[in-house]
């Protein structure tokens, strides 16, 4: 989607009702898989595993405490797949250009520039683990856990050091707060209709719920 104001809608959309119930969840997954367009980019990417072994970790401990660990993998899963939809679509400079267009020149170019700043830092990150892994490679070391503690550190200390370059640049540009920018959007018809798929998903999570209701009552 082109249109970032419809892409954040549309997650929005997608997140609640996958978060309302099991059939919203089925739904909004089948969505992902027809619309998304990145599910081999996805499957190719590492981190989908050890965000996958977290969330079972966390829904085997809700299911020991007594609740509804499965029903809870399924849902956070899916919502994470759309997360990593939405990261996969953006480009530089869209969350500036949405933040200045929802908040105004002040807060939202404030709030807009960091969350493109975080999303570059997350793709330099990325980068950064990809090269400490080459290197591993080269030098026959295996990945265990002898070399996530160094290898974090790098990361670590590779960010922070971004962060302070990043800063320097600002205040030596005598950046204080907000800015002047005048967004522009384009909206193809294929976001319109995305988008009003997503609320037809919405619309299926909600009709479930209300039967659950119906049945009980």
């Amino acid at each position: 989607m082109q249109d970032i104001r419809l892409r954040i809608g549309t997650a929005i959309l997608l997140c609640l009702s996958a978060f309302i119930s099991i059939p919203g969840a089925i739904a909004v997954f089948l969505w992902w898989l027809a619309f998304s367009g990145h599910v081999f980019q996805v499957i190719r990417m590492r981190i989908i595993m050890p965000v996958a072994v977290m969330l079972a970790f966390f829904s085997a401990v809700l299911a020991l405490s007594g609740g509804d660990g499965i029903s809870y993998f399924i849902r956070m899963m899916v919502i994470v797949l759309i997360g990593f939809w939405v990261y996969a679509e953006q480009k530089s400079g869209e969350f500036l250009r949405f933040g200045v267009w929802l908040l105004g020149e002040r807060w939202g170019f404030e709030l807009g520039m960091l969350a493109d700043m975080g999303l570059q830092t997350m793709h330099l990150l990325i980068r950064d683990f990809d090269q400490i892994r080459l290197a591993e490679s080269l030098k026959g070391f295996r990945p265990g856990w002898k070399t996530i503690v160094p290898g974090g550190v790098v990361l670590v200390s590779g960010a922070l050091m971004r962060a302070e370059h990043t800063a320097e640049l600002l205040a030596a540009r005598g950046y204080r707060n907000g800015g002047s920018l005048s967004p522009v959007f384009i909206t193809p018809a294929k976001d319109i209709l995305l988008s009003l798929t997503a609320l037809c998903v919405l619309i299926i999570a909600l009709i479930s719920v209300s039967e659950f209701f119906i049945l009980y009552g």
